[in-house]
């Protein structure tokens, strides 16, 4: 018998072997300052484009107001306890209907966290018998709930309808033989290529298989439609999601998530959902800051306006520069390079420290081998004079990466 750590102390997997050279700096950065479009990292001013405070609500002085007067009212303890048991209260109930009007849904559930909730969620929705089909590029918290399930699951290529319909039609012939159910799981928005699930797609094929619909709608909720309602508000087709998922950590910049379905599946949920039951409630303060920033996306479309003016500048100036920014549909804006994680890296700190510019930098395993993803989240904060000078950059780095530059700094590195 083995000791238990020592496949740890012998592999520290693909990204923690990198860790000596890139913790503090390319994994666990330390930016500082009130959240914005330019924030301090390292002692520097950088333009901010790694924060999902997509409306800006992050340090509106009206958010801020709320914020502060919700915790000099409750605190930050209360409600105690779990929903089921002491936490509960009318303002999560007026919480709840509030958000099941605005995405279109009969009921709703208030939930502490979003990884936490799409993973509980999937974990009540299905038993041993069913079976769970979902996206091969699904965001962690979805494959960690897919994981707990006991029963079959397929994954078919991302956003490509004949896999859909090929594993569509293999789960249902398996459900058939166990006799189970179906459960098809896509995001709103894939959060690393910024594309838009297949929503229309996939509810048409509803007519030809038998299935329910889950939707991870994280990057979509305040974003896309024409009141913010998500992604199937946007492709038109809202009312055939099933189960609708929505985190509070995105547009409404700040702590929870929510799921909304008719009566009875959330009845059916709420009573089900083992990370709610057996967790300490959404504090009384992250509640009514919800009901604030919710008011906000209502009342004030002017946000999600700016948002898509600013995102239509980056992405068009991108574009008109020659970068590859996949087929993103979407606010998250991604920005293909070939290159190496050693080049990776020093383009990286070359970008942060040169030309003040912060993104997030995501390499293989997450993306294939030889290529670097510069992923953007523009927001209602950025200015003009941001994106050009993201723009110009942008293209002084890419003049270097295909120069060699960064491949000598990082051969450079390794040797001493």
């Amino acid at each position: 018998m083995r000791d238990l750590f020592s496949k740890i102390y012998r592999d520290k997997g693909p990204l923690g072997k990198w860790a000596d050279q890139a913790e503090g700096y390319f994994v666990f950065p330390k930016l500082e300052g009130q959240i914005s479009n330019r924030m301090k990292f390292q002692g520097r001013e950088v333009i901010t484009w790694s924060v999902n405070d997509y409306l800006g609500l992050a340090n509106h002085p009206e958010v801020r107001k709320a914020d502060e007067e919700a915790v000099k009212k409750y605190g930050s303890a209360y409600p105690m306890g779990a929903r089921m048991m002491s936490g509960h209260t009318e303002l999560h109930e007026k919480l709840q209907d509030e958000l099941a009007k605005f995405v279109q849904k009969e009921a709703a559930y208030v939930l502490n966290f979003g990884y936490q909730g799409i993973l509980s969620t999937i974990d009540a929705l299905v038993g041993k018998d069913d079976v769970i089909v979902y996206d091969v590029d699904a965001h962690a918290c979805i494959i960690d709930g897919v994981r707990l399930h006991l029963g079959k699951r397929f994954t078919y290529r991302h956003n490509d309808l004949d896999s859909i319909e090929l594993n569509l039609a293999r789960a249902e012939k398996l459900a058939e033989q166990t006799g189970g159910g179906v459960l098809f799981i896509s995001e709103g928005v894939f959060g690393m290529r910024g594309e838009q699930g297949k929503l229309k797609e996939i509810v048409e094929l509803k007519e030809k298989y038998n299935f329910r619909l889950l939707v991870d709608d994280a990057h979509g909720f305040g974003t896309l439609g024409k009141t913010g309602a998500g992604a199937g508000e946007e492709q038109g087709v809202q009312d055939g999601i099933d189960v609708y998922f929505a985190t509070f950590a995105k547009s409404m910049a700040s702590t929870g998530a929510f799921i909304a379905a008719d009566k009875e599946i959330i009845d059916y949920l709420k009573y089900n959902m083992r990370s709610q039951m057996f967790a300490k409630s959404l504090q009384m303060s992250l509640v009514e800051g919800a009901l604030k920033r919710l008011e906000m996306l209502k009342s004030m479309p002017e946000l999600k306006d700016k948002l898509w003016e600013n995102v239509d500048a980056l992405q068009g100036g991108l574009k008109k520069r020659g970068f590859d920014i996949g087929t993103t549909t979407s606010c998250v804006t991604p920005v293909y390079l070939k290159g190496s994680i050693p080049e990776a890296m020093a383009l990286v700190k070359d970008l942060r420290e040169n030309y003040g510019i912060f993104c997030s930098i995501v390499v293989y395993p997450v993306i294939p081998k030889g290529l670097i993803l510069l992923r953007m989240i523009p927001t209602a904060t950025h200015t003009m004079q941001d994106i050009e000078e993201t723009l110009v950059a942008f293209s002084a780095i890419r003049e270097k990466l295909e120069k060699g530059i960064y491949k000598r700094m990082a051969q450079e590195v390794m040797k001493g």
